[in-house]
């Protein structure tokens, strides 16, 4: 097939054009000039130079094309400016969609996020991971990133009940290699590395080994049902991050945290962090809107995209390990294994 990949220089998009590529697909890849392209070293593709709001660019590269992976999306849990966040994510979903139908693709690949996905409840004392039905609403989609990917996924249904060929993929928290930029699930290992993770919070992720996500998009593409969602994750990958960081711990052979933060200390540090933050333009350290998302267990059930594309499943535990080998391999654990802890004078 001729593949067309938004975001290819991304974490996802990254591996999963690899994946296209070793399985004889022609691959197309959108990248921004001066992206950081590390991730896609070693894999066949024609780069196509552009961003979502270059429309024509997008328009002449997709003709021809079988397939269309929209992977690209600004991720930030803070901007001082979001409008130009909401123009890619969601008037750039718009806008490649349709191209897609006009250019006669056959398969539109949408990738949204389980922050679109409503969140598991407790049964009978016992927290149940949420499936595509857990009913959710936009009220609910408490910070400016999740609200734009929440608008961007309702297009794809709307454009998929009018009869473009769409499917859609919420991946959950993907760990392995080629996590160039780190994203935020493959920042928490290399602070682990480093050793600058003194506590953590009680919060809980399902983690998923990137590869299985990438082959999950060309499922997607293959089996998929049009208007459907499926979650891209792991049927034993819901962990609580300190069972997380007991599992680096044993991977890495280095200390884990024992130190738990409580949630309305790591509120209000937020709230100063974000404060500050206004007045410097520097990132907080400690996005508020991070915070608030820690506050809940993030676990889903796979069982659908298990069910009905074959999704594959490989261990979490490999998935960290490999993610582990990769960044010590390509120079983020900056620390000296075996350095002692640096204590802040008196």
């Amino acid at each position: 097939m001729r593949c067309f990949v938004t975001g290819a220089s991304g974490f996802i998009g990254a591996n999963l054009v690899h994946e296209l590529a070793a399985r004889g697909h022609h691959v197309k890849a959108l990248v921004r000039p001066g992206s950081d392209c590390r991730g896609l070293a070693g894999a066949a593709y024609e780069p196509v130079r552009g961003d979502l709001a270059d429309r024509a660019r997008l328009a002449a590269a997709l003709r021809g094309c079988d397939w269309v992976f929209h992977v690209a999306a600004s991720y930030h849990l803070w901007l001082k400016d979001y409008a130009p966040m909401y123009a890619a994510n969601v008037d750039g979903t718009r806008f490649l969609i349709e191209a897609a139908v006009d250019a006669g693709c056959s398969r539109v690949v949408h990738t949204s996020t389980v922050g679109c996905i409503g969140l598991p409840q407790a049964v009978g004392g016992r927290l149940v991971p949420a499936d595509e039905q857990a009913p959710v609403a936009e009220a609910q989609m408490g910070n400016p990133y999740k609200r734009s990917k929440w608008q961007a996924e309702k297009i794809a249904r709307q454009l998929a009940a009018q009869g473009a060929p769409v499917v859609i993929v919420n991946p959950s928290a993907p760990v392995g290699p080629r996590d160039v930029k780190p994203t935020p699930t493959g920042r928490i290992i290399v602070d682990f590395l480093n050793r600058r993770m003194p506590a953590y919070l009680d919060t809980g992720l399902n983690w998923v080994h990137v590869r299985d996500v990438a082959l999950g998009h060309i499922l997607a593409a293959e089996k998929g049902r049009l208007g459907e969602r499926y979650i891209l994750g792991h049927a034993e990958g819901n962990w609580t991050l300190k069972q997380t960081l007991d599992i680096l711990a044993e991977l890495t052979g280095l200390p884990a945290p024992r130190l738990r933060i409580p949630y309305a200390v790591a509120l209000a540090a937020a709230h100063a962090d974000e404060f500050l933050a206004r007045w410097t333009g520097k990132p907080p350290k400690a996005p508020l809107a991070g915070v608030r998302m820690a506050r809940h267990k993030m676990w889903f059930n796979p069982a659908k995209a298990i069910r009905e594309l074959g999704l594959p499943q490989t261990p979490p535990r490999q998935a960290l390990a490999d993610a582990v080998a990769w960044f010590r391999a390509h120079g983020y654990e900056t620390r000296q294994r075996g350095a002692p802890q640096t204590r802040a004078k008196r």
